[in-house]
């Protein structure tokens, strides 16, 4: 089978076979968004993906499994069509379409007008009728027709040359449908599948058959008098109360048939030709796929098409030498002093610990080299060591955290680094999913690199020349991209957060990541053991109100109990029944308070906190502690992430949760854990950057703010701000930061869309500094193309002036949130650098364990409590200024959970 990446209009004309895919878009779109769950793909901003995600899926497998040579989408219009304006009725009664169903499609057509597919729509007609006149197109260009439709009426275009791929399951399982299959499952061939529907009805088109008449019955007169209209020559001849019904619903089945009959001639503007299958545009395909936050898919899209275009390399990658003596190594260098060398490592994998490094590939202007550590004599990796931890000679890497700790696992350093490509090309593109090297490049400079992970590995049975390639080649594409990106890095104010900010502060995550936190294990397999407990005793609990055992973790058996058994009210309804998702299931415990409920609440909660506990136990080190990772490039925002495990992601609102915390304690030789965070920092931002009176002066005053902003909400003296007047304003302080409309309001505080405006309504009257930012916010964006930090971190975002209104949406809530949550990434980096240079300058032996969020945590040094707690508070207060003071509490204790505040 030829690949999808030979597929072109220069070869659409040769001898091959061709084939024309076409896609009922709306009926495929629909079955994707059942298939997949909605709450499982959302888009940072909130918007739901789902249909689009499982849509893209299904188009790949099909071009890859169908191999066409050419593909058209069919869609739908909201407009009236021709049998709509015949029969009222028609389609009608058809079920509300789903609120996060809205704006896919549009998301869908933006995603093929990336892959270049056509995607039609004809005002008057439906997608089937556009489907039969392409199909017909297709048979008349002599091409095999693949239709794929979960719409039965496309059975009528079967035929020796056209199949039709029918959906049994979602859209992963959907097999061809052929004249045989047909004939087998309704007793009639394709061609008298429409004179069937006819006589029978169509429910999905709100067509009524003749009653008493079903598809056997109605295949039976086919088969006897040819096709409809020999039945209907013949009507008097049949008898029964079927044939009474027949002659009293003739008219209704003359109607059916005139409606369910497809057109094959319509105007289309697109000749044949145009629906050649060709590359993606791979620039919109990349920037589209970056805002709906889709990485697997884009790289099994670009996998199925393969590369076209060619690299901006000039010049071939310079000849390799080998640096086997420190005289070799010193000359290598001091001939090509002044330059950025490009720099990668060769690494082994090592079971259960980091990868070894066995070798470092170097790019200059015009020559590449390699040193092999493995091999290496003492003057040799002497003499590679001064290299590498040599301030004065530039380097690029790429991922200078990961390089800096696995060369400090060799006893190496490395200094000097004035590029990590990964950070460089992060700040340039923040929304990017993807800044692995391999991804990086090929992106900016349309070169093929082997998948990170493989680059720079060494590989054996090899020669040395041989083995040393892939890291000398990443070496290369290195140094050209840091070359590539340092203009965009300049041109997008982005050169002081890299040099200042990111690259600095990567040593400090790498010292984080190699000290980790001690961790108390017996604690952490008693806490497993109690939530164990809870689980069971919740289980039981379940069982004895109802009477018997039933499978809690099973959705299909709690819509059993819930819904048939105990006839509580129905929730949202879904594909496999009413969702027994966890906000529906606590809004209906808070509606009845039922004991299973109760239990049920009860167990789940329990199985997720012992899920995160075991989760911890697998990853606590030998030394006892556990070592997270932090990454720098995942948040579009700036803000850090912190993987295997995920420290961010630990419980803290229920007791329960906040117990994980406990198992977090001081090591051996250190006095006390220390935490500190900002209060409210996200508020104290918008109150800076609205340059609200009201809000600055309570904070300059010590208020409580959301008790502040509550009294003037609800016209009510601070004091009689009730705890529900704080908890709705302070869930509205912080949505509005995030875009939050008046719908997202009322879901999240479960009163009704109407007050939710209204209290919007009343902040913004109080508050009319706040509502002009936010307004203005986007607008300038809009003006800029990109929002900025008030350390000048850009967010670029191209989709605030797309005429699809979808990703215009998602662009204005993420220009909403990025300044906000941005600054506070900014000033909490900030925080760090200025507290670990002050232990450093004030040689302390405190050490900085974590980041989470908006806190540190440290382990203090015996003796060094005051010290660090006032070196601390100054240094994060003064991270930046603001129009109103940066709070810092801080906490002491021996766990995590102690030293809480």
């Amino acid at each position: 089978m030829s690949s999808a990446a030979e597929k072109s209009p220069a070869n659409a004309n040769n001898d091959e076979p061709q084939r024309l895919l076409v896609i009922d878009g709306h009926s495929m779109a629909f079955r994707a968004f059942y298939a997949l769950p909605a709450e499982n793909f959302a888009t940072d901003t909130g918007q739901h993906t789902n249909a689009v995600y499982g849509f893209v899926s299904m188009l790949i497998r099909m071009i890859a499994d169908h191999d066409p040579t050419h593909v058209a989408v069919a869609f739908d219009l909201d407009t009236p069509t021709f049998r709509s304006e015949e029969y009222e009725d028609y389609k009608a009664g058809r079920s509300k379409t789903p609120e996060e169903f809205h704006g896919q499609i549009d998301l869908i057509q933006k995603v093929m007008e990336a892959m270049n597919i056509p995607h039609l729509s004809l005002d008057g007609y439906e997608a089937d009728d556009i489907i039969a006149t392409l199909a017909a197109r297709g048979q008349e260009a002599g091409a095999e027709v693949l239709v794929v439709s979960g719409d039965r009426d496309a059975f009528q275009l079967i035929n020796e040359t056209t199949r039709v791929l029918y959906p049994k399951k979602g859209v992963s399982d959907i097999p061809p449908m052929d004249a045989e299959a047909v004939e087998a499952k309704y007793f009639v061939r394709p061609e008298r599948y429409s004179d069937l529907a006819a006589l029978v009805g169509e429910t999905a088109d709100n067509l009524p058959g003749v009653p008493g008449v079903g598809p056997k019955t109605a295949a039976k007169w086919l088969n006897l008098y040819g096709d409809l209209a020999g039945i209907l020559e013949n009507i008097d001849a049949i008898k029964g109360k079927v044939g009474d019904s027949l002659r009293a619903h003739v008219e209704d089945v003359k109607r059916n048939r005139r409606l369910n009959r497809l057109l094959t001639d319509l105007d289309l503007p697109v000749t044949f030709e145009a629906l050649v299958l060709s590359h993606p545009h791979r620039d919109a395909v990349e920037e589209l796929f970056d805002a709906l936050q889709f990485n697997t898919l884009r790289k099994r899209l670009f996998d199925l098409f393969g590369e076209e275009e060619q690299p901006v390399e000039e010049e071939p990658m310079p000849p390799l030498e080998l640096l086997e003596t420190e005289e070799a190594l010193r000359t290598w260098f001091a001939e090509r002093a002044g330059q950025t060398f490009g720099l990668h490592l060769a690494t082994v994998p090592v079971t259960g610990a980091p990868d070894d490094v066995v070798g470092v590939g170097f790019a200059a202007e015009g020559a590449t080299a390699y040193v092999n550590v493995e091999q290496a004599d003492q003057h040799l990796e002497e003499a590679l060591a001064t290299v590498l931890a040599d301030a004065g000679s530039a380097k690029a890497v790429h991922d200078f955290k990961r390089a800096f700790k696995l060369l400090k696992e060799r006893g190496l350093g490395l200094a000097g680094v004035v590029d990590d490509t990964m950070i460089s090309a992060y700040l340039i593109q923040p929304d990017r999913r993807s800044h692995e090297l391999g991804d990086i490049a090929q992106y900016h400079l349309r070169l093929t690199l082997e998948a990170e992970g493989e680059s720079g590995q060494l590989e054996l049975g090899l020669d040395e020349q041989d083995a040393a390639q892939p890291a000398v080649r990443a070496a290369y594409v290195v140094r050209l991209l840091s070359h590539h990106l340092a203009g965009q890095v300049l041109e997008r104010g982005a050169s002081r957060l890299l040099a200042e900010m990111e690259l600095p502060l990567a040593v400090i995550l790498a010292r984080m990541e190699n000290t980790g936190i001690a961790i108390d294990t017996e604690r952490l397999d008693e806490l497993i053991g109690d939530f164990s407990k809870t689980i069971d005793a919740a289980t039981q609990e379940a069982y004895d109100a109802i009477g018997h055992e039933v499978n809690l973790s099973s959705p299909k058996q709690l819509q059993g109990v819930l819904f048939d058994e105990l006839e509580l009210p129905k929730t949202k309804k879904i594909k496999t029944g009413y969702t027994t998702d966890a906000d529906s299931l606590q809004e209906l415990l808070v509606k009845t308070q039922h004991p299973f409920l109760v239990a049920l609440m009860a167990y789940r909660d329990a199985t997720k906190l012992r899920q995160t506990v075991e989760g911890l136990r697998k990853t606590v080190a030998d030394d006892g502690r556990i070592h997270t990772t932090y990454a720098q490039t995942v948040a579009a925002t700036g803000r850090l992430s912190s993987l295997n495990p995920n420290l961010q992601n630990i419980p803290i609102r229920s007791e329960e949760g906040r117990r994980i915390r406990d198992v977090f304690v001081v090591g051996e030789g250190y006095e006390t854990l220390l935490t500190a965070d900002y209060s409210q920092i996200e508020m104290r931002i918008m109150a800076h950057l609205s340059g609200d009176e009201g809000l600055i002066q309570a904070y300059r005053d010590g208020e409580d703010l959301h008790r502040f902003v509550g009294s003037h909400v609800f016209d009510v003296a601070p004091e009689d701000v009730t705890s529900e007047m704080r908890s709705k304003v302070k869930a509205m302080s912080y949505g509005l930061a995030y875009g939050l409309s008046s719908f997202g309001l009322s879901k999240q505080l479960k009163i009704s869309v109407d007050e939710a405006r209204g209290l919007m309504k009343d902040y913004f009257s109080r508050f009319g500094a706040v509502r002009d930012y936010l307004r203005g916010v986007v607008t300038q964006a809009r003006q800029d193309g990109f929002t900025s930090t008030i350390e000048g971190r850009r967010r670029y975002l191209p989709d605030l002036t797309s005429d699809n209104r979808q990703l215009r949406e998602m662009a204005e809530r993420a220009a909403l949130n990025a300044p906000i949550q941005g600054s506070a990434a900014d000033i909490i980096k900030r925080a760090m650098l200025g507290v670990d240079a002050g232990l450093q300058e004030a040689g302390l032996s405190t050490r900085m364990l974590l980041q989470v969020h908006d806190e540190l945590v440290f382990e203090v040094a015996e003796g060094e409590l005051d010290q660090v707690e006032a070196l601390v508070r100054e240094r994060m207060a003064h991270a930046a200024e603001l129009a109103v003071p940066l709070d810092v509490q801080v906490g002491i204790g021996r766990s995590w959970h102690d030293a809480e505040h």
